[in-house]
């Protein structure tokens, strides 16, 4: 063999084995996400659209054990625990955060300017000063956006479909979760006056505080209800569809955990998708990409649930153009 062909094989090999090498290396690491949620943790995490995150590790090859520590937090509901959580993860000195929700994104910003954290459902990433821009976050923060601000007035279009002649329509919100729902509510409004629609908002924190502000609702006449996205809200669709019902109130959620529920009607982006995403930032970060050159992702899968049962109940016509564009319709 020549010299030139001995040359050839040698760099081939080494292209060959530099790979293999590599991996082998980084397959000794064991990496520390801290993972920090504003929600109790589910009863059953894998069926709980949050579970959706640990899975997405999983199909990219991270393994709880072997080479993955999870490190969760979830703050039972009490934002005020937020801070002290994020500083545990801070002081564990985990490879990333992961964050659930804007309040925990703004915890975890506040505890640290270094370790990268990804957010994995932010209504408003840059109204909110998480990121300087989607395109180019610029910080040590990316992740992925519900653009709740975008969607919001499709919600609001719907039940002007479905309620004839609707002049007031109530928000539920819950006010701790300032960061994600003010943007929301303030789209919103401004459907509502283009529309000629009287927007009011109505507060809750707790579970009794959701059963006062339907009465209220009642109280000023409400025609249809939105349910402002958000940790709290999300996690309460079946107290909410049942008050609905009570209270014979067309009602929209973002949720299709509502639509199942009992509740009527549910639009939004896919928890359970932008959750399993998640993970794919996750493992750029983790083989080096800089959070500040990763573009903010926005939602990709929509779903619209309906209940056609509870809109009989309710003595309510679904348009045409409803049934043909959802996911799935309730019988």
């Amino acid at each position: 063999m020549n010299n030139r062909r001995k040359l050839l094989v040698a760099l081939g090999a080494g292209a060959l084995t530099a790979p293999f090498a590599s991996f082998a290396q980084q397959s000794g690491k064991v990496w520390r996400v801290g993972w920090l949620i504003y929600i109790r943790r589910p009863d059953i995490l894998d069926s709980h659209f949050t579970g959706a995150f640990p899975r997405g590790m999983r199909e990219l090859g991270y393994v709880e054990g072997k080479n993955l520590v999870i490190e969760s937090r979830f703050a039972d509901f009490k934002p005020e625990r937020l801070p002290g959580l994020a500083a545990e993860l801070v002081q564990l000195k985990v490879d990333v955060i992961v964050s659930g929700s804007s309040p925990a994104t703004r915890a975890a910003q506040k505890a640290t300017s270094t370790i990268p954290i990804v957010m994995l459902a932010d209504s408003d990433p840059v109204g909110n000063g998480f990121v300087a821009s989607l395109a180019r976050p610029g910080g040590n923060i990316t992740g992925l956006s519900t653009i709740g601000v975008d969607t919001s007035p499709k919600l609001l279009e719907m039940l002007r479909s479905m309620v004839p002649k609707l002049s007031r329509v109530a928000v539920l919100v819950n006010p701790d979760d300032q960061v994600g729902q003010t943007s929301i509510l303030k789209s919103v409004r401004a459907a509502g006056q283009r529309t000629g629609v009287t927007i009011l908002s109505f507060d809750a924190r707790v579970p009794q505080e959701i059963e006062n502000a339907f009465a209220q609702m009642v109280r000023w006449k409400a025609g249809a209800l939105i349910v402002a996205r958000g940790p709290f809200l999300n996690n309460q669709p079946r107290l909410i569809a049942e008050l609905a019902a009570k209270h014979r109130l067309p009602t929209i959620a973002g949720l299709t955990e509502y639509v199942e529920a009992g509740g009527l009607i549910s639009y939004g982006p896919s928890l359970t998708d932008l959750f399993r995403r998640g993970a794919t930032y996750v493992d750029k970060i983790f083989k080096g990409a800089k959070p500040g050159d990763l573009p903010v992702e926005q939602p990709t899968k929509f779903e619209l649930f309906i209940n056609r049962k509870t809109a009989k109940a309710l003595g309510l016509a679904i348009p045409q153009s409803l049934l043909i564009s959802a996911d799935q319709v309730i019988e």
